[in-house]
């Protein structure tokens, strides 16, 4: 019997993913020689690992990148809605950005003490984010990390409840699952000798009776959880979801810890401030610097009174906070450029409308598929996902996920012109992103689809 999946039949979607596999390799001369006479310097062959899970058949090497648009060393212009996968959100080389980087860039790059731009910068945190104590990391899961350190200290608690299909960067605390009911270690992590149920426990987004029943053993020092599921396939909250987060959180004496590393795109103030949500401990990266790595976290009056407190009891020694390259003079910089002339409300409702221009053309194209897909959008993210929807749970967007079908569908993409997220189906508007690309995107999407379901 011939394999189906997610409604098209897998001998297709092989078919269609070696021709589009030689296609991409046959256009990329240049880049396939360069990377046979220097890649060996790396492990696998590149220098970041991951960078092998882009499904073409050898990584493509940027040569430039400006405003939506990638040009590869074989001259390809792409359009990207990747975008560094949150990281370039408001476009590539913001020139606010790239102007704040360049004056700094002459006056020293770290120096492991403040600026006034470093005071201009928390200013702007509280003005954007709200009137939080605001610290400054180089990434998520560093702020992440640090954010569960002040929550086990002002608690007391050691462990941390995080959502089944989560994504809070690389912190090993949350790198777990729910499998038959029980939290465990997420397979393949590399080199694991903790037993992370000692530190963890997992529940299930939108089910609040899982939620307290992992409460009731008053070991969680903290909740952390995005405002909506997004590195697998997105998973929005249900109504009241967060504001019975909040309540069992304060019942049950947990911190409140929210990551908006990806959310940031719901609108100005992240998904937090659009729609009123209350954190002890806020969390954002990414794209915060136009790019920089920069992650900022911040802790609301009370905790930031507690955790000083604490601070004030313990003993002298290291606090297992802090590297030396963060908070640095060229992240300051970028910051107070990105915050105050770039991250505004009037970029946000230009992202907001080119992404409802993207849902509404790719929810048409499926439809005229009749595929049993659906589209799920937060601001400025866009999904595609090769299911009914909506989802509502982690264990529902992993089995939601073609793996096969998608990478077909990203290959082909890419021979098009289009760049998305390769771990999942994401795409991204920022404010420089135009309709004439966005439309590039819905046809693109719609000819390779209607390759893959034509009889």
């Amino acid at each position: 019997m011939e394999e189906i999946i997610a409604g098209v039949s897998a001998a297709r979607i092989a078919g269609f993913a070696a021709r589009e596999a030689e296609a991409y390799a046959r256009a990329r001369p240049r880049t396939r020689a360069a990377l046979e006479a220097g890649a060996a310097a790396f492990l696998d062959g590149v220098p970041m690992h991951w960078m092998r899970d882009w499904p073409q058949p050898f990584p493509m090497l940027v040569a430039r990148a400006k405003g939506a648009v990638i040009e590869d060393l074989d001259g390809h212009r792409i359009d990207d809605f990747c975008l560094g996968d949150t990281g370039s959100m408001f476009g590539h080389s913001p020139a606010p950005v790239a102007r704040a980087i360049r004056a700094q860039a002459g006056q020293g790059l770290t120096y492991m003490l403040p600026t006034e731009a470093a005071l201009e910068a928390g200013r702007l945190l509280c003005e954007v984010f709200g009137p939080m104590r605001w610290q400054i990391a180089t990434t998520a899961t560093d702020a992440n990390r640090f954010a569960l350190r002040v929550a086990r200290a002002v608690t007391g608690r050691r462990k941390v409840l995080v959502f089944n299909g989560c994504y809070h960067g690389t912190v090993d605390d949350t790198m777990v699952r729910l499998k038959d009911g029980r939290t465990e270690a997420r397979p393949g992590l590399v080199g694991q000798v903790e037993d992370l149920t000692q530190v963890a426990v997992a529940a299930e987004f939108n089910d609040l009776a899982s939620v307290e029943a992992a409460l009731a053993a008053g070991d969680v020092a903290a909740i952390l959880t995005e405002p909506v599921m997004t590195n697998s396939c997105m998973v929005l909250p249900a109504p009241g979801f967060h504001a019975g987060l909040r309540d069992l959180a304060t019942r049950h004496g947990a911190l409140l810890i929210i990551d908006e590393t990806h959310t940031i795109s719901s609108g100005y103030g992240g998904y937090t401030r659009v729609h009123g949500l209350q954190p002890d401990i806020f969390v954002t990266g990414k794209c915060v610097a136009g790019g920089v790595p920069t992650a900022v976290w911040g802790l609301s009056e009370d905790i930031a009174a507690r955790f000083a407190a604490y601070d004030a009891t313990r003993p002298a020694g290291h606090s297992g906070m802090g590297t030396t390259l963060s908070a640095n003079p060229m992240q300051f910089a970028a910051l107070v450029a990105n915050l105050s002339q770039v991250m505004t409300p009037e970029t946000y409702a230009r992202m907001e409308a080119g992404a409802a221009r993207l849902a509404a053309g790719l929810s048409k194209a499926i439809a005229r598929l009749g595929a049993p897909w659906h589209v799920a959008r937060v601001g400025a993210r866009v999904e595609f996902i090769c299911a009914p929807g909506p989802l509502m749970t982690g264990t529902q967007a992993e089995a939601a996920h073609a793996p096969a079908l998608e990478a077909a569908i990203h290959q082909g993409l890419l021979n098009r012109g289009c760049l998305i997220a390769p771990f999942h189906n994401m795409m991204l508007i920022s404010p420089v992103t135009t309709k004439a690309q966005i439309d590039r995107l819905i046809a693109a999407f719609a000819e390779v689809t209607g390759h893959l379901f034509e009889t």
